[in-house]
């Protein structure tokens, strides 16, 4: 077992058993991170998709949003998808009232940029960086990055523009599903990260 990437899964909420499937099968060690001292055991963290809102009173009430941040500061690499790219945003166009983020992209999030349940859609894009074959990208009252900042850059935009993959460093953040589609290329980028770092 030495020498595997120790990968925590925000568990407070959200799609965290199909993350860690994903992450198994290409050979990390997976601990569910609810507690300060779970996230202190890890290497690498993933913010599930889920409710944005839910997760970010739900850190708060566990004490988790000081010491998530603190470690986001600290170089640890993160990935989030869906409602983890909404968490993991400096700037929010449409939060409710009082919503917070872990913040360290340097974008602006709208979060129910493409309407509600029904107009979840399917498509492919083309993402920087990856060989082989465009990603099968799922969308489920996905957010969109509506401005990306001088400290990030975009990795895939759909064809009206709107970019749906953002990296700062060893930040990654994407607006779909990648972990119900089969698809673990932004899973294998968010490990080597891990492992560059380590």
């Amino acid at each position: 077992m030495a020498g595997r990437p120790r990968v925590g899964i925000l568990s407070l909420q959200g799609d965290v058993r199909e993350h860690g499937r994903v992450l198994s099968e290409l050979g990390a060690e997976v601990l569910l991170v609810r507690r300060p001292a779970e996230l202190a055991g890890v290497d690498g963290l993933v913010i599930p998709g889920g409710e944005s809102t839910t997760i970010d009173k739900l850190a708060r009430a566990f004490g988790m949003q000081e010491p998530i941040r603190r470690v986001i500061a600290g170089g640890m690499p993160v990935f989030g998808t869906c409602a983890g790219l909404i968490l993991l945003a400096d700037r929010l166009e449409d939060g409710i009232a009082g919503q917070q983020t872990f913040g360290g992209l340097d974008v602006t999030v709208k979060r129910n940029a493409f309407g509600g349940q029904v107009e979840s859609f399917e498509t492919e894009i083309a993402v920087e960086g990856f060989a082989g074959p465009p990603v099968h990208a799922t969308f489920i009252r996905a957010p969109a990055v509506t401005e990306v900042g001088p400290g990030a850059r975009a990795l895939a935009a759909l064809d009206d523009g709107r970019v749906v993959a953002v990296e700062q460093g060893v930040l990654l953040g994407i607006a779909f599903h990648p972990e119900v589609s089969g698809e673990s290329r932004f899973h294998r980028r968010f490990l080597d990260h891990v492992a560059a770092r380590a």
